[in-house]
């Protein structure tokens, strides 16, 4: 019962994910950290099969971190998106990988932005998305209540109006989420919504 969702508000982007590893009707554990800092200014929140996950989440990484080294200048958030729709459109015709990804980033030239990336390497640049059974609520409430020029704090209120709503709502609802932010300052992580722990 995955569930990953991200907004754009006014000089930043935010990323949220649950934090639940689980197989069947097993919950392995209620800490696992589901957005990766791709670099200094980039996010990604990724869900699906855990290898999967694991395994294109760092491809992704050290490719973004080759091309840094190589050339000596990073990629855009808008490249590193089109890396991974082209990486997930090779794959999906050989050994596709089932992996949906929230790519959030902020760039000096054109601020924050948000890419909605999914299986069949579908690539939207978005305001909002969501991934998983939670985006149900998730998106439904950032639809009624999402605003472009939201501050952090009005952004994380949505995020916890979100959380509370797939709690609440969702059958099998995951407990623990993490929010991560990226403005100018860089990607780092913001807070934890916990209600169990390990």
């Amino acid at each position: 019962m995955e569930c990953v969702f991200g907004m754009v508000g006014k000089g930043f982007a935010l990323v949220v994910a649950d934090s639940s590893a689980v197989n069947s009707i097993l919950v392995h554990k209620s800490n696992e950290d589901k957005i990766m800092v791709l670099d200094s200014h980039k996010l990604m929140g990724a869900s699906g099969e855990a290898g999967d996950r694991a395994q294109f989440t760092e491809y992704v990484q050290k490719n973004v971190a080759l091309y840094h080294y190589r050339n000596g200048i990073p990629l855009t958030t808008k490249a590193a998106a089109n890396f991974m729709r082209g990486e997930l459109a090779t794959a999906l015709r050989k050994n596709p990988y089932m992996v949906n990804i929230v790519l959030a980033g902020f760039d000096k030239e054109t601020g924050p932005s948000l890419y909605f990336i999914d299986y069949i390497a579908t690539l939207h640049k978005v305001d909002k998305a969501a991934f998983g059974y939670g985006s149900y609520f998730a998106l439904s409430m950032m639809d009624r209540h999402y605003q472009p020029d939201m501050t952090v704090d009005e952004a994380i209120k949505l995020a916890d109006q979100c959380i509370e709503e797939i709690r609440s709502r969702l059958v099998v609802a995951p407990q623990n989420f993490i929010i991560k932010i990226v403005d100018q300052d860089g990607a780092r992580e913001h807070s934890w919504r916990r209600t169990t722990k390990d």
